[in-house]
């Protein structure tokens, strides 16, 4: 009993502002470090260590998203759960590049947690479409959960051209990063979407 007290007084502390704030910090973290001509201008080191605060962001919204859904084994829930488990794995492979994008031998290290993280963020879209249904789009969750599933896949497709040949090349280092350009804007557009708006006073 004490734990499902303990539980809901966290559910109650974290709200939908905090988890739709967190999410699209980390999301301008991600686009300003992918934006085309920032890696340039501000060099790769400055670019990963954006994406790598974003990813905590990330992981931060995504914990709130997990505590706030329900019930537990529920489509919502196992949505957010699979998405949990992708920011983390997004933590790992950020964290990595800050120190291993100039070692050639250690961008596969890099690579295989960030497949895994947009593979995760990608079954986690699926389920969140799933979860607020098919088609409707009257509904402000249907309209942000596709917006999400697209930056989810723009995430994948971010993920299979940075992959890492045996001679330590990336196959394609700008559709890697449009990739991920267009998936941050996507994500912090659904989370933009899904905050709550402050009501007008009354008289």
């Amino acid at each position: 009993m004490s734990d499902q007290l303990q539980v809901g007084r966290v559910r109650d502390a974290v709200t939908l502002t905090h988890q739709c704030w967190l999410f699209a910090v980390g999301s301008t973290l991600f686009a300003t470090a992918t934006a085309p001509g920032f890696a340039d201008a501000a060099g790769e080191l400055a670019a990963n260590a954006l994406c790598f605060v974003g990813s905590w962001f990330f992981t931060t919204a995504a914990w709130i998203q997990l505590v706030r859904s329900g019930p537990e084994g529920s489509i919502g829930w196992l949505s957010a759960a699979t998405q949990f488990g992708g920011t983390i794995l997004f933590n790992v492979s950020t964290g990595s590049a800050v120190w291993a994008h100039q070692v050639v031998a250690e961008r596969r290290l890099v690579w295989a947690p960030d497949a895994a993280g947009s593979t995760a963020f990608l079954v986690s879209g699926v389920l969140a479409v799933v979860a607020v249904g098919w088609w409707a789009p009257k509904s402000v969750d249907w309209r942000a959960s596709w917006i999400n599933l697209i930056g989810c896949l723009a995430f994948g497709l971010s993920a299979l051209a940075a992959f890492v040949t045996r001679a330590g090349v990336i196959i394609d280092e700008r559709i890697a990063n449009l990739g991920t350009f267009v998936g941050a804007l996507c994500f912090l557009l659904a989370a933009l979407l899904v905050l709550p708006r402050k009501r007008a006073a009354g008289p």
